[in-house]
């Protein structure tokens, strides 16, 4: 088992026209709950090139380790609170159209090793 500090860069395109929603949801809701289940969220960009700008979050996680990565994701899903805060964000239209996640580790001379 692996016991090394693991980032998980994750980017998300929201449905068109659903940025805001997106964001809203991440400012008021997810990010409380992501601590909630020691997922430590280290920063959030929006692009500043490229079509649908204003629709694109992506954003850089900390675990302590790829396991507990995977143990916080099962457990914010099964979340209530989150399950509740996305069907109602969710209530006119599916707001996060597409996710990808890549997981890393920090080369040994970055500042986050």
């Amino acid at each position: 088992m692996s016991t090394s500090r693991v980032f998980e860069l994750r980017t998300y395109q929201a449905a068109p026209g659903m940025g805001s929603r997106m964001h809203t949801r991440f400012r008021d809701h997810t990010l409380r709950i992501f601590r909630k289940h020691n997922m430590e969220p280290l920063a959030f960009f929006s692009p500043t090139d490229g079509a649908n700008t204003e629709d694109t979050l992506i954003y850089l996680l900390g675990f302590e380790s790829r396991e507990a990565a995977e143990a916080a994701w099962t457990a914010f899903r099964a979340d209530p609170e989150w399950q509740q805060v996305k069907a109602a964000s969710e209530a006119n239209g599916t707001v996060v159209e597409k996710t990808e996640s890549v997981f890393l580790t920090a080369a040994p001379y970055s500042p986050m090793s």
